[in-house]
């Protein structure tokens, strides 16, 4: 029986075996955070905003929170259908992430080798999945991999069929994460570039006409529901102005974006300098007007978090890929300590295999974190449920089939930035007026924090020492499931 595993020649390789390796190995390195609570605080907002969806809530009416629609369409797709289940979510985000990767082969073969391809596309599964909070699924893996589609489709014989799809996977992708409109305003004027340059201007207008097409259609069907709702201003504040208003933050500056991107673009530099990256190649002038795009979404963004990364992965590891190739290769006898080094790249993942061991001898299940855990000594001990507020581990909300207090505290974080007030139809108008108002007139019977943690940022000291003497005053800790605090409303 031929093993699949075993690649004796990488040019017979077809996307069915890339695929199934792909999955493989996705699932291999993500499959132990299958049970874990939450690996990124963002994902329980999703899973919270996806549920509330499937209930049949709109996103931004009865929850609400700073990503477009697309986002959360994913999450309610997989609750509506398979339920309450870490397992399913995970799953298909494991699925999402191989198939990015095959994408990625997919360009990477109509440029280079298909060895470098695949191994490019191994390399884009491990990015994807470790170092960092990537185990869960983040709105980059969604967005990335509707992006990677369409450049993909961009590769492949000019058919004005093929440029509407590839409008539409970037209406899809922009509408899972905005800052996406910028790689594909860079690729539109790349292939108008291109299309000057090759004298095919009617053509190249035509194609774009379409894709534009196709980039508004997405977006458009998106507002349809609100629109049948008579609620078309709730779905543009929510999707368009927040995001702007959130970007200006106090928190977030171009500079902080600085040193990444200057390191991003040297190495680029170094790579056509030294000709290990041709500059010549058209794929690779394609690839780099979409890492472009990228960056510029990064310094309007004004930070770059770990997880902002994943829009990237595919774009820089080709031309990584095709710049190692190009060095004088390894003596045998250092064949070895590479296959060691390979194999030590999921560690993470190890790591997490033998805590879920040790959780379920321990606990007698597989799932961990407290954010279950937290819900489950809540359940069992019978204390109040309906009126909680989670300040940290707010999965708990999900797990216990409640909802957040109110729509600014879907995710904690949100209570705080007064910036996204307007945009969210909240009738409160400061972030302290808010907190006041679940403290004081809400008045949750059970309220959950983290130990050796604020409750908001360090930095917010006005919004810690309010709750940290309300707390004091008015609740008693009855319990702590390891990190988690339990505390209930004095009576």
């Amino acid at each position: 029986m031929h093993n699949p595993f075993v690649i004796r020649d990488y040019e017979d390789l077809n996307w069915k075996r890339v695929l199934f390796i792909l999955v493989l190995v996705a699932l291999i390195i993500r499959f132990p955070f299958f049970f874990r609570d939450y690996v990124d605080r963002d994902e329980s907002t999703f899973i919270i905003m996806g549920q509330s969806w499937a209930d049949g809530h709109l996103p931004y009416t009865q929850l609400w929170d700073l990503k477009p629609p697309v986002t959360f369409l994913f999450f309610a797709s997989v609750i509506k259908i398979f339920g309450q289940s870490f397992i399913a979510i995970r799953l298909f985000g494991s699925l999402m992430v191989a198939i990015t990767a095959l994408f990625t082969y997919g360009i990477a073969s109509n440029i280079t080798s298909k060895k470098i391809a695949f191994w490019v596309a191994l390399f884009c599964v491990f990015f994807q999945s470790l170092f960092g909070s990537l185990q869960g699924v983040m709105s980059e893996h969604i967005c990335t991999l509707f992006f990677v589609a369409g450049v993909y489709l961009l590769f492949c014989r000019p058919r004005w069929y093929l440029f509407l799809v590839s409008g539409l996977l970037f209406g899809l992708s922009i509408m899972s994460k905005l800052n996406m409109a910028y790689p594909v305003f860079v690729v539109g004027l790349f292939l108008l570039w291109e299309g000057f340059k090759q004298r095919k201007i009617a053509s190249t207008i035509v194609n774009l006409a379409l894709m534009v097409l196709g980039t508004f259609l997405i977006v458009l069907l998106t507002a349809l529901p609100y629109y049948l709702e008579g609620n078309t201003q709730i779905w543009w504040q929510s999707i368009f102005k927040a995001p702007m208003a959130y970007s200006e933050g106090k928190f977030h500056s171009p500079l902080k974006t600085m040193p990444f991107l200057v390191v991003i673009l040297g190495l680029l530099a170094v790579g056509f300098k030294t000709n290990l990256i041709d500059y010549k190649s058209r794929g690779l002038q394609l690839l780099t007007a979409v890492t472009l795009g990228i960056l510029l979404s990064f310094m309007q963004a004004g930070k770059v978090n770990g997880h902002y990364l994943i829009q990237l992965y595919p774009f820089i590891l080709i031309p990584m890929g095709m710049a190692v190739a190009k060095l004088p290769p390894l003596q045998k006898k250092f064949r070895p300590v590479i296959i060691v080094l390979l194999l030590l790249i999921p560690m993470e993942s190890y790591l997490e295999y033998a805590n879920i061991i040790s959780n379920k001898i321990k606990k007698g299940s597989f799932f961990n974190g407290e954010g279950v855990d937290v819900p489950r000594y809540i359940t069992d001990h019978h204390l109040e449920t309906e009126n909680i507020f989670f300040t940290e581990y707010h999965i708990g909300y999900w797990v216990l089939g409640v909802s957040p207090p109110t729509k600014a505290a879907t995710h904690p974080s949100n209570i705080t930035r007064e910036e996204l007030f307007p945009y969210m139809q909240n009738p409160r108008q400061t972030g302290m007026e808010e907190l006041r108002y679940i403290m004081e007139t809400i008045q949750p019977k059970t309220l959950v924090a983290r130990k050796g943690k604020e409750i908001f940022d360090k930095k917010l000291l006005e919004y810690n020492a309010y709750i940290d003497t309300y707390l004091a005053e008015h609740y008693t800790l009855v319990a702590t499931v390891d990190r988690g605090l339990i505390y209930q409303r004095l009576k």
